[in-house]
């Protein structure tokens, strides 16, 4: 029971501080539905691991009619994921998320093929995915990586790179972006 005390707080934490909208731990509880859906894919994921099945699909499709986010109980996500503005994200059933992600609306992270083989992306930790982004197939994203808002991604993104565009192309910056002037 302290695990899960404690991952709702780490959750709390991460909203806070990736929302800028937030205003305060009260506030990201009851108005974050990218937070909602996160928690009840938790029970989901935990019931589809322990082959209940069928509830868990139901469990899931009444998330989504709550929070517009749907999420397949059988994804695999990490901590401290932060799902901003939640509506019309899509996770399928063998995705995987690593750790420290933030996603921002209509992301679709989709399959290709109807195997029951991995057919859907793996995101790593610390990776931003973009509005309405869609990455598609069994690819990953790596660590630290960036899509750009409205991408969609059909090949692997390394590690530290931004993918960016229809269809996406890598971008490597070698030097930061300077700042730009008001």
């Amino acid at each position: 029971m302290l695990r899960v005390i404690e991952r709702f707080r780490e959750d709390v934490q991460a909203v806070l501080k990736r929302d800028p909208a937030s205003r305060g731990a009260l506030e990201a509880v009851l108005f974050s539905p990218g937070m909602h859906a996160l928690w009840m894919h938790r029970l989901n994921h935990w019931l589809w691991q322990a082959n209940f099945k069928l509830l868990a699909r139901i469990l899931a499709h009444f998330t989504r009619l709550l929070t517009g986010v749907e999420i397949h109980p059988g994804a695999r996500i990490g901590r401290r994921v932060v799902i901003d503005h939640g509506m019309g994200i899509v996770i399928g059933e063998t995705a995987e998320i690593g750790d420290d992600v933030l996603m921002y609306h209509g992301v679709t992270l989709g399959g290709t093929g109807f195997t029951r083989e991995k057919r859907h992306p793996t995101i790593g930790n610390r990776v931003l995915l973009g509005a309405h982004a869609v990455v598609l197939g069994p690819i990953v994203v790596g660590d630290d990586a960036k899509v750009g808002a409205g991408a969609v991604v059909t090949k692997p993104v390394p590690p530290g790179a931004t993918a960016i565009g229809n269809p996406a192309q890598i971008v490597v910056r070698e030097r930061p972006l300077e700042p730009v002037e008001a």
